[in-house]
């Protein structure tokens, strides 16, 4: 009988540590399958961060390097310089990539490094324990926001996808979500073309993956698929921000 589908070979067969209902793993198999659709898996480098995907090591098949938090666009740098024929992407959350990450982000972004960022925004601190995130909707119920997010006390949401696509250094910033098979498979194709973005030298690459935390959100796995489509979707509208195919 022909096999239709499968387990990615760039994912190993270690059972994924995420809560039920969580979208890390759906992500997880994309990157993995764009990895294997380009035939990089050998050239691959990983750079995993501190946060709920502080294990990818375990599950990415190819090479990775675990980074201090926040430091994943630094580390990740450093390695492609030393190896510019590898393909470097780091896979980070909301408070990685956007809190103690900003600077690391921002001027891996400025300086047009040649590497893949896979931006995972829930718009909370999943693995320790719910917090308010820069990413945290206005009015939303984190452990550290009770009454829900206060912009006169806190700021508005960070939206990092259109703030990176102002660097020059920046060749494609995209916003995807991973709640429905369409968006879904929107998202496999722009995680595969900011890889490419990369293997053709043109520059930073970001995709930002809207995703559900049921648990800290404090709710079941299909209703944390609701309220991202009714609360996330409108603050963070989906597509392409920034291509340099649309500029030429």
């Amino acid at each position: 009988m022909e096999q239709i589908a499968g387990r990615p070979n760039a994912l190993t067969d270690k059972e994924f540590h995420y809560c039920p209902g969580c979208t890390h793993g759906i992500v997880h198999r994309l990157v993995a399958e764009v990895i294997d659709e380009l035939g990089v898996q050998e050239e691959a480098i990983g750079v995993a961060p501190v946060g709920c995907a502080v294990l990818a090591y375990e599950y990415f098949d190819v090479d990775m390097h675990e980074a201090a938090h926040g430091r994943a666009p630094a580390v990740a740098t450093g390695v492609k310089r030393v190896h510019p024929d590898k393909v470097v992407f780091t896979y980070q959350g909301d408070g990685d990539f956007a809190s103690i990450g900003t600077a690391e982000s921002v001027h891996a972004a400025s300086r047009g490094e040649e590497i893949t960022a896979i931006f995972i925004n829930n718009a909370i601190y999943g693995m320790t324990g719910g917090q308010m995130a820069p990413t945290t909707l206005e009015g939303q119920k984190t452990t550290t926001s009770p009454y829900g997010r206060d912009v006169d006390h806190a700021g508005h949401p960070i939206k990092m996808s259109e703030m990176l696509a102002t660097l020059e250094g920046a060749a494609y910033v995209a916003r995807v979500s991973v709640d429905s098979p369409k968006n879904i498979k929107k998202a496999k194709k722009a995680i595969k073309k900011a890889f490419e973005v990369q293997l053709a030298g043109e520059g930073f690459a970001l995709v930002e993956v809207l995703s559900t935390c049921p648990t800290n959100w404090g709710l079941s796995p299909l209703e944390a698929i609701d309220w991202l489509q009714e609360n996330m979707l409108p603050y963070y509208p989906l597509g392409e921000i920034k291509s340099k195919e649309e500029d030429k």
